[in-house]
């Protein structure tokens, strides 16, 4: 790590500061905590300890890849895709004060593998970007993992854009249809769909399409937010993101175990 590196050498290796970094995510430890933490440790084993500062920018740094090891791959995947709200409390209010007085929150969209419950594919945004605005993003992503056969959606997701998008990937969309939706719409998969769901009602329409398998992705949201809290301590957009990528990275890896 050192070789030919300018300035002061690092004494901590990588993998001691992913050490940390899961200390830090898994236990919700603001930097100057995790500086004690470090600073325990080594009383106890022969490892430097690290400063607030250095801790934090080694952490921003880390490198890590969410989907890197994801199992199931070698079929055709089912995914089940939702967002949900995480909380920007603890970050001294700067969503308040970029995008408006109101109370916000960022939002973390997922596309859940129904079979290995692992996140494939997920992106973050804040509150006022729609789902529908991001499934095409998310689905793209999931596709670049492995090869994807069906898309399960609740409400949010039902537009013709996303009925015909699935439809030229030769995606099946399992998307709940809207209580006001109408037959009059461009898209010709979509108008099947509600006609469906009209004749079928809404409980034989979720057996004959398997739409209960959409509660995979309520499920890795439970077990996320019951993992890592359901808020970040990140103040900037892209921090937030780098926590939530490495806390989503974690989750498959502890999904795996």
């Amino acid at each position: 790590m050192n070789r030919g590196k300018r300035g002061r050498p690092f004494k901590l290796t990588n993998s001691c500061v992913q050490f940390l970094a899961v200390v830090r995510y898994l236990h919700g430890m603001p930097y100057r905590q995790l500086e004690g933490f470090a600073r325990a440790l080594n009383k106890l084993f022969d490892i430097p300890s690290g400063d607030y500062t250095a801790l934090r920018r080694r952490i921003l740094k880390v490198d890590v890849s969410p989907f890197r090891d994801l199992a199931g791959l070698d079929e055709p995947l089912t995914i089940a895709v939702d967002s949900t709200g995480v909380k920007v409390f603890k970050s001294g209010g700067w969503m308040e004060r970029t995008y408006g007085k109101k109370k916000r929150c960022v939002k973390v969209h997922f596309a859940v593998n129904v079979r290995t419950k692992e996140v494939v594919a997920m992106e973050v945004t804040t509150d006022e970007v729609h789902d529908s605005r991001v499934a095409d993003r998310l689905v793209e992503e999931a596709e670049r993992n492995g090869k994807v056969n069906e898309v399960l959606g609740d409400g949010a997701y039902d537009t013709a854009r996303m009925y015909e998008r699935l439809k030229e990937k030769g995606i099946e969309a399992v998307i709940k249809p809207r209580r006001n939706s109408i037959l009059e719409t461009p898209s010709m998969a979509r108008r099947y769909e509600v006609d469906l769901y009209r004749n079928l009602g809404h409980k034989k329409w979720a057996e004959v399409k398997g739409y209960g398998r959409r509660w995979s992705v309520e499920t890795a949201y439970s077990t996320f937010k019951r993992t890592f809290g359901d808020n970040v301590m990140a103040k900037t957009l892209n921090n937030v993101v780098k926590e939530l990528v490495a806390k989503v990275s974690l989750y498959n890896l502890l999904i795996r175990l």
